[in-house]
This record gives structure tokens, C-alpha cells and sequence, in this order.
């Protein structure tokens, strides 16, 4: 069967974003076409809908949320805590990789997500970028999964080589 790739849902054109929009990726897309690709949404697998509010995370990142430490809390003006939702997610999505381990060549994930960040996402006060894993990023990054960021071409290039 070859090397399979876990990647987030709207990497692969799926309109899965909390606004109802994707982020396409044409790379993602190759292995998904390729039949590569698992394209999975923590956020809907945790029962989200689409779309939803915008959420962060209120302190830390996603290990923090993943220790009990911060939540994850919507920010449109409802500051509705969406923390176990999140949690359910991740979990589901390592339970999907779980049950290929071994066919896993890596995760490439959406940066700045809640969910999915890899490197960077977004402070809860205010618009800018801090340094920090999403949620489901925490958790595969925490059971040896490879996790890549949809920000790096040069990484999701070389798989692509390695895969197809």
C-alpha cells in the first residue's frame, strides 16, 4: 500500500475552516488524488460545526490545553469555551493515525490553527503570532508522529518525492 500522509481537511480543498472556506493546497491535493492523503478536521471531529466561531487558545498552546493548564475559547464576543471539543478532535485524529501507524510517513498540518498549528498560532488577546503547537499538532507531535507545517514547501516537496 506505500506511505499514507495525515493532513488537515482544508489543505485538501475541503470547506472545513471555522468561516466555512478552505486553504488549499496543491500539494495536498496531489496526494489526495494520488489516494496518499487522510484528510481529517479535529475541529469537526471534535463536533464543531462549520462554520464557527474563530477560537484560541487563552494561555500557552496546545501541550498546555493537552495538560489541563489553558482552554481553548471562541472569539467573536461569546468567549464560549470550546476546550473539550478540541480535545475530542485530537483525540480523534490520533486515533485515525493510530490505527495506520506504520503506513504514517508524516502530518502536514494547517499552520496557526488552534488545532493544527505547527510552529506558530495565534495569541488569544490580541492578532499576532506567538510561538506554540495547535491542539491535535501537540498531541500526534507527543505520540512520535512527524509533524510538518503547511508553511514548509521545501519539507511537503520532499515527501511528495519520497510518496509518489
Amino acid at each position: 500500500m506505500g506511505k499514507l500522509v495525515i493532513v488537515s481537511a482544508c489543505l485538501a480543498g475541503i470547506d472545513c475552516k471555522y468561516n466555512g472556506g478552505n486553504n488549499r493546497c496543491e500539494e495536498v491535493v496531489e496526494l489526495l488524488k494520488a489516494g496518499k492523503a487522510v484528510p481529517l478536521c479535529p475541529e469537526q471531529l471534535g463536533g464543531l460545526p462549520t462554520p464557527r466561531p474563530p477560537a484560541k487558545i487563552t494561555e500557552g498552546d496546545g501541550r498546555t490545553v493537552l495538560s489541563g493548564k489553558s482552554r481553548v475559547v471562541t472569539v467573536d464576543g461569546t468567549s464560549l469555551d470550546v476546550t473539550d471539543n478540541f480535545l475530542k478532535g485530537a483525540k480523534e485524529a490520533l486515533k485515525v493515525a493510530s490505527l495506520l501507524k506504520g503506513k504514517i510517513a508524516a502530518c502536514i498540518l494547517k499552520e496557526k490553527s488552534p488545532s493544527c498549528g505547527v510552529r506558530k498560532i495565534y495569541r488569544y488577546e490580541v492578532d499576532e503570532l506567538k510561538e506554540g503547537m495547535g491542539v491535535t499538532a501537540a498531541l500526534l507531535n507527543s505520540k512520535g508522529f512527524k509533524i510538518v507545517s503547511s508553511e514548509n514547501k521545501d519539507e511537503i516537496e520532499k515527501l511528495l518525492k519520497e510518496i509518489l
